[in-house]
């Protein structure tokens, strides 16, 4: 029986782990923090409970064809979100509620985008047609040489072929007029660690998953039950995973890999190694790779940091929904300035999720527990967080302005994370929230390939190789990753 190592136990590493045993491989996995998930993590503390990062998914069919493929029944339950989020915009009395019905949706704009409606199902037809004509060509697909990629591309029809050339925002103004439609579609964008301005307006395809093509969805009990779920299935099969172990260091030999050493020195070894680190990090920082050099790295576009906050009160709050975004009116400026650190964090942009309306076991009765993220510049640009206390009751005063709920004086606990705590928990390279941003240079065979350029025991899975980032992304990442290694080394 062929043994798999898999180092890190995020949504790419767990769904690896299950392909292969289902393949008949021997799985174990080591994992630098103190429980599984990764960025797909839990935080418990003062009798409160809050998902540490991803709050919702899309694409929830990737999870359906991963059940499928390992024969496993999902030992999660989700649900479909709609409505899907509110926007608040500083000095707009408005709510905007994001409905996926059209009709709905249109009355959120009526007198703002004249002919709502009929633009935004032609915009819809655009994005839904883009998407399902790069679905299988590009994103879920593997690219081993460049001519490959070539082909592929070559194959999504021509009248597409603009998109790779303007931005997302662009493409927005050739739709819509208004500043606020502009703004919400392109959140999406934003919020997973880049901007409208300068992602590729291919990325407005996830305009058309959010509204019409799968929508986001919530789990039953947190998104962390994915996680223990997965882990659950993974014990069954005989996996077993080591906590609190970094790996520091490797051993090869004339085959490849001989061992990766551990931060007590202990070799771990196997005969197939999977990554779930990041995939350019770790080539530079483990074995050296000029290529992957904090020069070469800091050179490259990575998604910008979270700074995260996870409060506990002793009271409802009337005023907020499941999902929440807050901004403010300046948003060009603001999103094209805060990555290098070049605005004032007095007035940021931040997501709010109250999961106890969701998921009301996450709080003490008649209590709330509210996370809050809000994206800053990654450690390359913002070094120095002895300013995270202020950031986050400016946040907390601001929100509590804009709900009209005075949080301060109802507040039990609150946990910060700045960073260079999300730098140091995950090993995220200068603390970037997603790994690798998108660009048309940092996509497809561009990306840090699934399968290592010099030992042919090494696979990587995760935000930053092939496809990209999100936890769909990662469902898919662990399917590509297991047709190299399948494609190498065969079933068991």
């Amino acid at each position: 029986m062929k043994k798999a190592l898999i180092i890190g136990t995020g949504l790419g590493g767990l769904t690896t782990a299950m392909r292969l045993t289902t393949l008949g491989y021997k799985v174990e996995m080591v994992e630098k923090y103190h429980q599984p998930g990764g960025r797909l993590n839990q935080l418990k503390k003062d009798g409160f409970t809050w998902d540490l990062a991803p709050t919702f998914f899309s694409m929830s069919y990737e999870f359906d064809e991963f059940a499928k493929s390992c024969n496993l029944n999902l030992p999660f339950d989700f649900f479909p979100l709609d409505p899907l989020y509110t926007v608040n915009f500083a000095g707009n009395p408005k709510k905007f509620i994001i409905y996926k019905d059209i009709k709905k949706l249109a009355k959120e704009f009526g007198g703002i985008e004249p002919d709502f409606e009929k633009r935004m199902q032609e915009y819809l037809k655009k994005t839904g047609t883009l998407f399902h004509d790069t679905e299988n060509r590009i994103i879920r697909k593997n690219f081993n040489t460049a001519l490959q990629f070539a082909a592929s591309l070559v194959s999504v029809p021509l009248k597409h072929g603009p998109l790779m050339l303007r931005s997302m925002w662009t493409e927005m103004n050739k739709h819509f007029t208004s500043y606020e439609v502009k703004v919400i579609f392109s959140l999406v964008a934003f919020f997973l660690g880049a901007t409208p301005f300068d992602t590729p307006a291919v990325y407005s395809m996830l305009t058309y998953t959010e509204l019409v093509h799968d929508g986001y969805h919530n789990v039953r009990g947190g998104m962390y039950r994915i996680v223990e779920g997965l882990v659950a299935e993974l014990e069954k099969r005989g996996v077993k995973i080591t906590y609190n172990t970094e790996i520091k260091s490797y051993l090869q030999n004339d085959k490849g890999i001989e061992a990766f050493v551990d931060n007590n020195g202990k070799q771990w070894k196997s005969d197939v190694y999977v990554v779930n680190a990041d995939a350019a990090s770790f080539r530079g920082e483990i074995f050296g790779r000029k290529a992957y050099s904090p020069q070469k790295l800091d050179k490259k576009k990575w998604t910008l940091a979270p700074f995260t906050m996870y409060l506990g009160l002793d009271s409802k709050v009337n005023g907020l929904e499941v999902h929440n975004y807050f901004l403010g009116q300046n948003f060009e400026e603001y999103s094209s300035k805060i990555f290098k650190n070049k605005i004032s964090l007095d007035k940021p942009y931040y997501y709010v999720n109250v999961p106890t309306k969701a998921n009301p076991e996450f709080a003490p009765e008649g209590c709330e527990t509210i996370f809050i993220l809000c994206p800053v510049p990654d450690l390359r640009h913002k070094l120095n967080w002895d300013d995270s206390e202020v950031l986050a009751q400016n946040i907390i005063n601001d929100l509590s302005d804009r709900a009209g709920f005075n949080i301060n004086e109802h507040l039990v606990t609150k946990t910060v994370l700045n960073p260079l705590h999300w730098e140091s928990m995950f090993n995220l390279y200068r603390g970037s929230g997603l790994g690798l941003a998108h660009d048309l240079n940092q996509i497809g065979y561009f990306r840090p390939a699934n399968t290592d350029e010099k030992f042919k025991d090494v696979f990587y899975v995760g935000a930053s190789t092939i496809p990209g980032t999100g936890l769909p992304m990662a469902v898919i990442s662990s399917r590509l990753v297991t047709e190299q290694i399948v494609k190498r080394y065969g079933t068991v």
